[in-house]
């Protein structure tokens, strides 16, 4: 009867809590759903946003039902710590799409950057001037002033700096260049 009690108990606390991490998740979608429509995101920038949210609830909900069933936190900790070795020593290999990835969220929720912004990336090899047309997970999209549509990736974007240009400030520029004659 104790044992009939105590699986009660598990259910009861397993289902309070998946409810409780299903809410948060949707209420985290819906806030993100508004910051990127009032910020002027696209939607495949959401989706990555949405996407990670939904990898760090899932992860929540398997922790959490590991726990409330009786797994020994002792033998868990060392389960998550070799796992999260192995995804580091995965990650290291791949830091170039971990890092564009990383610069991508960055850019989504702390940089004044929208798309249609006029952009000047700070490079002393490279003039790239022009208009921000899409960010991904992994690359910036950019109509250079020439004609020309180039590819960034995040990483570099957040690396080197970029200069958002008001619109007086692009038009000085085009018109104070020297015509070829």
């Amino acid at each position: 009867m104790l044992d009939l009690m105590a699986l009660k108990t598990e259910v009861l606390i397993t289902v309070i809590s998946l409810v409780l991490i299903i809410g948060l998740n949707s209420l985290t979608k819906r806030a993100i759903r508004r910051f990127g429509k009032t910020s002027s995101i696209n939607m495949n920038s959401r989706k990555i946003i949405f996407y990670l949210s939904n990898l760090f609830f899932y992860g929540l909900a398997i922790i959490v039902i590991t726990l409330i069933w009786g797994v020994n936190l002792q033998e868990f900790s060392v389960f998550i710590s070799s796992v999260l070795a192995i995804l580091g020593i995965g990650f290291v290999a791949q830091w170039s799409i971990l890092s564009n990835l990383t610069a991508s969220v960055i850019l989504f929720f702390s940089h004044p950057l929208r798309l249609g912004d006029r952009v000047r990336v700070l490079d002393k090899d490279f003039d790239w001037t022009g208009e921000v047309e899409d960010i991904s997970g992994f690359y910036l999209f950019m109509r250079t002033d020439d004609g020309r549509k180039i590819t960034i990736p995040t990483n570099l974007v957040i690396q080197k700096g970029i200069e958002i240009l008001k619109k007086e400030e692009a038009l000085t520029i085009e018109t104070d260049e020297p015509e070829s004659k």
